[in-house]
C-alpha cells in the first residue's frame, strides 16, 4: 500500500474528496485539512483548538480579571466571539503577540489574553501556531505518516503553515495543484497549474428579491435535471453569505423534494430538537406565561427527566385566557383548577418545582436545559450556552446549524462560495450579485484597528479578496453552465445596485416575479404557469370563484347564501341569542355564520398586552361594578350606602380583582397593571355614584343573567338565571346579563343600567338602536318585561362614565 495524502479546504471538498476516493477504490488516501495534518504529524492526540475548547478558556481568561482595556467589555455577550476572531486572525497571519506587546496596551492585553487561553485548553488541544510548531519537530516522521502530500484547490495557504509546509517539502514530496489565483512564489513544494475548463458562456439574470432568487435557482436546478442536461451532483448554488436565502431554500426545496444538499448545515430551528431549546430559552428569558410553558411542556412532557411522568391533561381546568406570568399566579390557578378537575388528577407536586426552578431565570439555564430537555436537544442546548452566556441564547440558538443527512455526491448543493471554491461543479448559479454581496467588504477587526495594527498585517488575506478569489474559481470551472443572479431589491425593498464583479457586456435578463417559467420547480409553481390545468383543480376553482363572487353586485355564496334549512344555520338560530349574535345576524349575516354557526375566533395576539384593548377594559369596569354593589346587597344595600361605604366597597373589589383577574384572563406588566385598575376604579366610582337618591327599599343587583343554561340558581335573585325569555311575535330565545338592575320596594320601577367606559356620543338623546349597537337595551327591556310580574315602569339607560350624569336614552315603557 502506497501512502499518500490530500490537502483540502472546506466542508464540501471533504466529502468530495471522500467519495470520489470511494469510488476509485483508493488504498492509502488520507484526506486532510492543513490543520489536521498538522496535528497527524505532530502525534500525541494532539488536535487543534475549536471553538468548543476556545470559548469556554477565553471565558475564563476574562474572568480572571487584571485586564484594564478589555475590562469594560468583558461581561458583553460578544466580547468571547470577538476575541475569538481577533485571536484567530493573529495566528492565521502568524504574529507573536508576545513580541507586538511593547507596541499599545492593547496587544498587551490580548497577549495576556493569549497566554491565559493557551493554558486553559485542555491537554492535546493546541492553537495553530503552537500545533505548527509541534509538527516542525516531527517532520522526520512524515513519510512514514503522510507519505506523498497534494494539496487540491486551495485558493491560498495561511502564513502560519508555510514554515510547516517549507520544512515538510525537504522530507516528502509536495505538489500544490493551484488554479493560479493567488501568490504561490513562497511554495516550496512542486506547482502544478491545473488546467481550467473552458467556461461557458456567463449570463445574468435579475429577480424582484431574495425569495424570487431562490425560486428561479430551484427553477433552472430542475430544469437541468429534468432535460438529462446535468446530474444532481454536477448542479451548484451559492452565495458569499447564505442567511439570506436559507430559509426560502429550506421551503421551497422541500415543497419541490428537490434533492438540494445544505453544505453549511440547516439551521437548529428548524428542526424540533431546536424548537424545544427555543420554547425553553423564551420562557427564561421572558418569564412564565401560559402559551409559552404550554409550549415549552409539549416539547418537554416525556422526553425530559423532570417531566417524564407528567399527565397529557395536567392543564385540565386552567383558564385559557389567563396569562400566568408570577409563580404565586401559577400556584393559585393550579389550586383553582385542581378542585375543579372530576378526574381527581394533581399535577402540582411534577409542575411547580419546575416553575420555581424557570422563575429564576437565565442564571439556571444550564440546570433547566439538564431537567427539562431530551438528549439531543440538550447538546443543542449545551453548544448554545458554549457560545454565548445564558442572555444571549436568543443569538446564539439562530446561529447553530445541524447536518441535513443528505449525500452531496447524490445531490446538488446550496453552499457558501467558500465551500464551493474547494470542490467546483460544472453547473454553477451564483446568488446575490450585488455591490455588498460579491464581494463582500472588510470590516476593521474592533479589538485591533488599523491605528494599533495595520490591517494589511493584521489580515493579509481579507474576505474581499477571499469573495474575489472564489468568483475566480467557481466560474472558471463552471465547464456547463454559469448563472449570475442579482436582487434589484432586498427583502426590505431597498434597491441594490450590481456587483463590480459582473463581466462588462454580459447580456441582462429581468426575470419578473409573476412571468410564467418554461420550466415550473414544483407542483404549485406549474400550476400558476398552466391556467388551463389549474382551473381543473377542484382546490383553485373554488378559490377563483370566491374571489370573482366578492366583487359581483349578487348575493352569491360566499356572501353567506345557503340552502334553505341549512342544519348548521338552523341550529345557530335555535340556539339561545345574545345581543352580540341578534346583532350581527341582522347586520352582517355572514360574521354570525363564521362565528356561531361555524364556531370561528380570533386567534388572540399578544399574551401579556401593555394595555388592555376596549372590550376587555369595559369587562374590567363591569367587574369592579359588579363585586362593589354586590358587596353592598342586601345590607346596608347599594341605594343606601353612602359615599364612603361604595369607595370601601370599591377598594376591597378592586383588590380582589387585581388578585383574581390575572388567573383568568391577560394583564399588562405588574406596574402598568397597578394603573389601570387605579383608571378603572375611578371610572366605576363616577359611575356609582352618578344617580340621584332612589326610593326607600329600592334593591340592586349586577351581571343579573337571564336565558342562560347551567348557571347556579340563588334564592336572592329576582328571576331564575335560566328563565326563558323571547322576543315578542318570534320563537327566537334571548340570553344577556344586565349590568346593574334596580327595582323598587313595590316593583312597579325598574331601571336597567348598561355601563359604557367610553365617552357620551354625540346628539346621545337621537340614539335608538345606534346601528345594533345599543340593542341590549331593548333586549334587557323585552327580559325584564316578561320575566317580572305586575307590569312594572321599565327605563333602559347607558351610563356614560366620562360624563356627570347618567342619561336615560330612549327609555322602554309598557
Amino acid at each position: 500500500m502506497k501512502r499518500r495524502s490530500l490537502i483540502v479546504e472546506g466542508p464540501l471538498a471533504f466529502r468530495m474528496s471522500r467519495i470520489a476516493a470511494a469510488q476509485h477504490a483508493e488504498s492509502g488516501l488520507q484526506i486532510f485539512t492543513l490543520p489536521l495534518l498538522a496535528a497527524r504529524l505532530a502525534g500525541g492526540f494532539s488536535r487543534p483548538a475549536q471553538s468548543q475548547d476556545l470559548d469556554p478558556a477565553i471565558r475564563a481568561a476574562l474572568e480572571a480579571g487584571g485586564l484594564t482595556e478589555l475590562e469594560g467589555i468583558c461581561q458583553l455577550p460578544g466580547t468571547t466571539r470577538a476575541i475569538a476572531r481577533t485571536l484567530s486572525k493573529v495566528w492565521q497571519a502568524d504574529l507573536d503577540l508576545a513580541e507586538l506587546a511593547g507596541r499599545s496596551a492593547r496587544l498587551a492585553e490580548l497577549a495576556e489574553v493569549e497566554r491565559r487561553v493557551r493554558a486553559n485548553l485542555p491537554a492535546g488541544v493546541l492553537t495553530p501556531r503552537d500545533l505548527r510548531d509541534a509538527a516542525v519537530r516531527h517532520t522526520a516522521h512524515a513519510a512514514a505518516t503522510l507519505g506523498s502530500i497534494d494539496i487540491d484547490q486551495l485558493g491560498e495557504i495561511a502564513s502560519v503553515w508555510r514554515p510547516l509546509l517549507a520544512t515538510l517539502a525537504n522530507t516528502v514530496p509536495l505538489v500544490w495543484r493551484n488554479l493560479g489565483t493567488s501568490n504561490a512564489s513562497w511554495f516550496p513544494g512542486q506547482i502544478v497549474a491545473r488546467a481550467r475548463d473552458a467556461p461557458a458562456n456567463i449570463s445574468l439574470v435579475s429577480c424582484a428579491n431574495p425569495r424570487a432568487e431562490a425560486v428561479e435557482a430551484l427553477r433552472w436546478m430542475r430544469e437541468l435535471i429534468a432535460s438529462g442536461r446535468a446530474r444532481p451532483d454536477e448542479i451548484a448554488i451559492c452565495a458569499t453569505a447564505t442567511e439570506e436565502w436559507d430559509e426560502h431554500f429550506l421551503v421551497l426545496a422541500a415543497d419541490a423534494e428537490l434533492p438540494l444538499h445544505f453544505s453549511h448545515g440547516l439551521p437548529v430551528l428548524a428542526s424540533r430538537e431546536g424548537q424545544a431549546c427555543a420554547a425553553l430559552a423564551d420562557v427564561l428569558l421572558n418569564g412564565l406565561g401560559q402559551d409559552r410553558i404550554r409550549r415549552l411542556f409539549g416539547h418537554a412532557a416525556g422526553r425530559s427527566r423532570a417531566l417524564a411522568d407528567l399527565p397529557a391533561n395536567w392543564s385540565l381546568g386552567l383558564q385559557s385566557g389567563a396569562a400566568l406570568f408570577e409563580i404565586d399566579q401559577w400556584r393559585r390557578a393550579l389550586d383553582d383548577a385542581v378542585g375543579r378537575r372530576a378526574d381527581g388528577g394533581d399535577p402540582r407536586p411534577i409542575v411547580m418545582p419546575v416553575f420555581q426552578l424557570l422563575a429564576k431565570g437565565p442564571e439556571v439555564a444550564a440546570q433547566a436545559g439538564a431537567m427539562l430537555l431530551g438528549k439531543a436537544a440538550r447538546a443543542l442546548w449545551t453548544e448554545a450556552l458554549r457560545r454565548a452566556p445564558a442572555e444571549g441564547l436568543e443569538f446564539s440558538l439562530q446561529d447553530l446549524r445541524l447536518p441535513d443527512g443528505r449525500d452531496p455526491g447524490t445531490s446538488a448543493v446550496w453552499c457558501p462560495a467558500s465551500h464551493l471554491a474547494g470542490a467546483p461543479r460544472p453547473w454553477v448559479r451564483l446568488l446575490g450579485m450585488t455591490a455588498r454581496s460579491w464581494p463582500r467588504r472588510t470590516a476593521e477587526d474592533p479589538l485591533i484597528p488599523a491605528h494599533i495594527l495595520p490591517h494589511a498585517v493584521l489580515d493579509p488575506d481579507p474576505v474581499t479578496e477571499q469573495d474575489r478569489r472564489a468568483f475566480a474559481v467557481i466560474t472558471s470551472q463552471a465547464a456547463g453552465s454559469c448563472v449570475l443572479s442579482q436582487s434589484r431589491r432586498n427583502a426590505q425593498g431597498g434597491q441594490l445596485s450590481p456587483s463590480p464583479l459582473i463581466p462588462h457586456g454580459a447580456s441582462l435578463q429581468f426575470l419578473k416575479r409573476a412571468r410564467i417559467p418554461q420550466h415550473a420547480f414544483s407542483e404549485t409553481d406549474r400550476l400558476m404557469a398552466r391556467p388551463d390545468e389549474a382551473a381543473a383543480s377542484p382546490a383553485l376553482a373554488a378559490a377563483n370563484l370566491c374571489w370573482g363572487n366578492w366583487r359581483r353586485p349578487l348575493v352569491t355564496a360566499h356572501d353567506g347564501q345557503i340552502r334553505s334549512d341549512h342544519p348548521q344555520i338552523v341550529r345557530a338560530i335555535g340556539d339561545i341569542q345574545s345581543a352580540t349574535s341578534l346583532r350581527l345576524m341582522l347586520r352582517d349575516p355572514l360574521a354570525f355564520v363564521w362565528r356561531y354557526a361555524l364556531g370561528w375566533r380570533a386567534v388572540p395576539e399578544d399574551d401579556q398586552p401593555l394595555t388592555l384593548d376596549a372590550r376587555a377594559y369595559g369587562d374590567l369596569v363591569h367587574e369592579l361594578l359588579r363585586r362593589t354593589v354586590d358587596a353592598l346587597e342586601p345590607v346596608p344595600g347599594y341605594a343606601r350606602a353612602s359615599r364612603q361605604e361604595i369607595e370601601s366597597a370599591l377598594e376591597t373589589a378592586t383588590e380582589t380583582v387585581r388578585a383574581h383577574w390575572p388567573l383568568e384572563r391577560s394583564a399588562p406588566p405588574a406596574l402598568l397593571w397597578k394603573h389601570t385598575l387605579a383608571a378603572a376604579a375611578e371610572l366605576a366610582l363616577k359611575a356609582l355614584t352618578l344617580d340621584e337618591t332612589f326610593q326607600p327599599g329600592t334593591r340592586s343587583w349586577t351581571e343579573l343573567a337571564f336565558g342562560q343554561t347551567g348557571e347556579v340558581m340563588t334564592d336572592d335573585l329576582p328571576w331564575r338565571s335560566d328563565a326563558n325569555v323571547t322576543i315578542p311575535g318570534t320563537e327566537v330565545r334571548i340570553r344577556g346579563s344586565i349590568d346593574r338592575l334596580d327595582l323598587t320596594d313595590d316593583r312597579r320601577g325598574v331601571c336597567v343600567s348598561d355601563y359604557k367606559t367610553g365617552a357620551e356620543p354625540r346628539r346621545a338623546d337621537e340614539i335608538v338602536l345606534g346601528r345594533g349597537a345599543e340593542l341590549q337595551r331593548v333586549i334587557y327591556s323585552i327580559a325584564v318585561s316578561q320575566l317580572l310580574p305586575d307590569n312594572p315602569r321599565i327605563i333602559a339607560r347607558l351610563v356614560f362614565s366620562r360624563q356627570r350624569r347618567a342619561e336615560a336614552l330612549s327609555p322602554a315603557r309598557r
